[in-house]
């Protein structure tokens, strides 16, 4: 029953191929943790069963938030098989989550972000170019890796200064480019037509081999930058995207557009990143108020 499943994800609930085939990956673990225990099925399967596994990926040093992801996968998909009356019960029902520690996500400052476009050295080579393309992209639209990776080009208005992403649940929205990345943008493309082979011709961001470029490998550019500008234990592309939209709220940006800008569905998703906004708030507000002199 795994195949309508994945058809159900991406035909009815529009998820992406990424987000549904670590569903698929994330069930597939359960199966074979089954036939290997119990010799057992998975639409059969019990509650005390699915928590044996639980605890073997505890047990395994898996994080609590990754298994609580494992999960959530397994119950979509009982629930899925509960809506075409596969089976009556579902094993996950009164199932409850493993408590996860909130993280910290702490931004770059404003100071950092500025040293790795000032100090560091960005070459008018394919790869420097591109590099710097991928960090102002992140910084400037706060858009997902996955996003930026499935930039094509006629995604690109230059001439509108505007850049199109389809996003979770392949909502599609048009972000605002700035004068800086349209002249950066321009001049990696020059360099990347001159590229000797190009395999996948509609994507923007490739590798020097002519491929789309992949997860690691922008994971890679954004942490080896930034590693030479700033001392924090994260240095990912997520921490780009949170230090966008913490700037911007720092800076009097209205909640509302934040979201519309990140692809938030909802603003409680947008509001975590405002209690960075609310200690720069506290700061200008002990300096300004009468009261405080």
């Amino acid at each position: 029953m795994l195949n309508p499943f994945i058809d159900y994800l991406l035909l009815e609930k529009k998820y992406s191929p990424h987000t549904v085939n670590a569903y698929k990956k994330d069930i597939e673990v359960f199966q074979e943790y089954l036939k290997e225990n119990f010799q057992d099925n998975i639409n059969v399967a019990n509650y005390s069963q699915i928590r044996s596994w639980i605890i073997s990926l505890v047990e395994k040093g898996i994080s609590n938030r990754s298994v609580n992801r494992k999960v959530s996968s397994l119950n979509s998909y009982y629930k899925f098989l509960m809506k075409i009356e596969e089976i009556d019960k579902n094993p996950l029902a009164k199932h409850k989550a493993l408590k996860v520690s909130k993280k910290v996500q702490v931004p770059f400052s404003e100071k950092e972000i500025e040293k790795v476009f000032e100090i560091l050295n960005f070459d008018n080579s394919f790869e420097g170019l591109r590099n710097k393309l991928i960090i102002e992209l992140f910084y400037s639209t706060g858009i997902r890796r996955i996003e930026l990776i499935q930039i094509k080009l006629e995604d690109i208005d230059i001439s509108q200064k505007t850049l199109k992403v389809l996003g979770k649940r392949n909502k599609e929205r048009v972000l605002p480019l700035l004068s800086s990345i349209i002249v950066t943008l321009k001049k990696y493309i020059q360099e990347r037509n001159v590229l000797e082979q190009i395999s996948d011709k509609d994507y923007l961001l490739l590798t020097k081999k002519g491929v789309k470029i992949y997860e690691t490998l922008v994971y890679r550019i954004i942490n080896n930058y930034f590693s030479e500008a700033s001392t924090k234990v994260k240095k990912s592309p997520h921490i780009l995207r949170h230090s966008f939209a913490t700037h911007l709220l720092n800076q009097g940006a209205d909640l509302n557009a934040v979201k519309e800008l990140l692809g938030h569905s909802s603003l409680a998703a947008t509001q975590i990143y405002t209690h960075n906004s609310i200690a720069e708030l506290k700061k200008v507000y002990a300096k300004s108020h009468p009261r405080n002199k």
